[in-house]
């Protein structure tokens, strides 16, 4: 009996710690969609992984690295006309592994010069403590 309730515990804290990184997650996504929508590109970007192995893959085709995603990113949307406001619908998050989570969503940006939305798949690994994106397919 003790091994049943120790077992049912371990799977209760499990799903608990599991429960809280995907609310960590969706905090990310929360905290970026806050600074896109005050313009901030600089502060939007602090939830993607710095490092030269990003991926970030749009219309364009495959870009690699924190610094280059941050330049796309800048020349897509040169200002708060282009940027407009960005809403996520997130329709899935996954755990994967106690590091990866695979996150898949919708995005729209309302604009005065035209409404865009589409679909973004993710995938966060936990770095340093941290819920970061390390690859992002945006279409």
């Amino acid at each position: 009996m003790k091994q049943f309730l120790l077992a049912v515990i371990i799977l209760i804290c499990h799903k608990a710690l599991a429960q809280s990184d995907e609310q960590l997650i969706r905090n990310v996504l929360q905290q970026q969609s806050a600074a896109w929508n005050t313009g901030s590109i600089d502060a939007y970007m602090q939830g993607y992984w710095q490092n030269d192995s990003l991926l970030f893959v749009g219309k364009s085709g495959p870009v690699y690295g924190y610094e280059q995603t941050l330049q796309r990113y800048k020349k897509s949307y040169a200002d708060t006309t282009q940027m407009g406001k960005l809403y996520f619908d997130i329709l899935q998050v996954k755990r994967l592994s106690k590091e990866y989570y695979f996150v898949l969503g919708k995005w729209q940006l309302k604009r005065s010069i035209g409404d865009l939305n589409g679909h973004f798949t993710l995938l966060f690994r936990k770095i340093k403590g941290q819920w970061l994106i390390v690859a992002d397919h945006s279409s």
